[in-house]
């Protein structure tokens, strides 16, 4: 057992991407030279991400889902001194030895020459695609990877005075390079709210207009300054559905760093009915019962990826008699 265990932290089954897995080690991201130290180590696992997408190893045999593929100091030798930015992502103690974990971002390599490099231990894979097939942990380690990394390129300059900034704290914080500016830049996630609206057997569900053709999830948006999620669920609902909702009831979070968003999914129930779509960003919202939902492959409609909240949220939903 351990403090980051997500079955001992709450009683419902962690989301994809939630089970933490690492020690996040902050007392040693303080230290100066941490990343010069975390190389010292032959066992640290070093975690290249390319434009976005992780390595997976390849898979040994048709049916078998790849794994992530961690390369040593050794291998990533030269990778790492052509790496745009490091992160101490945090360890991971197995067999009573704390194994380290190290992001690179190796996004200034071309597409050919990242393929040749690396053809040995697998191919980049956007994480979205295959997120359900890998485990719980190893699964969050690639998340966690590529958010911090996201971040980074983001942020390669001050919102204070425009000047360059670098990665300090192990990459865990990047400060101005201008003498005299002291503004310091930490990681963000932007909180989100996703929500299953019901109606007795009925629940409501919405498309937009670049959604694949069929594809209907439930409702979502971002949380806005001074509200708070309950407020910015009603908000969301009414402005895209023209629904008033009520009895909005927290379920559970999932980190969702494409690009960087904490997905907070709720139920709530409706407190009217019709549908009236207030904005641009809908195609189209209906109630489906759950009969209907059931069979949407008949209807040439389908649910979204079961690795997202909205997928869990309509799934248990759909399991409640």
């Amino acid at each position: 057992m351990t403090i980051f265990d997500p079955y001992e932290l709450t009683l419902r089954a962690p989301n994809h991407f939630s089970f933490g897995g690492l020690d996040r080690d902050v007392i040693s991201r303080e230290e100066p030279g941490c990343l010069d130290s975390i190389l010292e180590h032959p066992e640290t696992r070093i975690v290249p991400i390319w434009r976005s997408l992780n390595l997976f190893s390849k898979p040994l045999e048709k049916g078998v889902p790849p794994v992530p593929a961690y390369l040593s100091v050794k291998e990533a030798t030269d990778l790492i001194k052509i790496a745009k930015v490091q992160v101490y992502l945090g360890k991971q103690t197995v067999a009573n030895t704390p194994i380290a974990y190290l992001a690179i971002d190796i996004s200034s390599l071309e597409e050919d020459e990242a393929t040749i490099k690396l053809a040995p231990r697998g191919k980049f894979i956007d994480l979205r695609e295959i997120g359900p097939l890998i485990g719980g942990v190893e699964g969050s380690i690639m998340a966690y990877a590529r958010g911090m990394i996201y971040w980074h390129s983001r942020n390669g300059y001050c919102g204070v005075c425009g000047k360059a900034t670098i990665s300090t704290k192990g990459g865990h914080q990047r400060s101005c390079t201008r003498k005299g500016c002291t503004c310091l830049n930490f990681p963000r996630t932007d909180p989100a709210v996703i929500m299953l609206v019901t109606d007795g057997d009925r629940a409501l569900l919405g498309r937009q207009k670049i959604w694949p053709e069929g594809l209907y999830s439930t409702l979502a948006g971002f949380v806005e300054p001074g509200e708070t999620i309950e407020h910015a669920v009603a908000r969301e609902v009414y402005e895209e559905a023209g629904i008033i909702v009520k009895n909005v009831i927290y379920q559970h979070s999932q980190p969702w760093p494409f690009p960087s968003s904490l997905m907070l999914g709720f139920t709530t129930e409706a407190s009217t009915k019709k549908i009236k779509l207030n904005d641009a960003e809908l195609e189209d919202a209906q109630w489906f019962t759950k009969s209907e939902m059931l069979n949407f492959k008949i209807q040439e409609k389908f649910l979204p990826r079961k690795v997202s909240v909205s997928r869990r949220l309509i799934d248990d939903w759909l399991s409640k008699n």
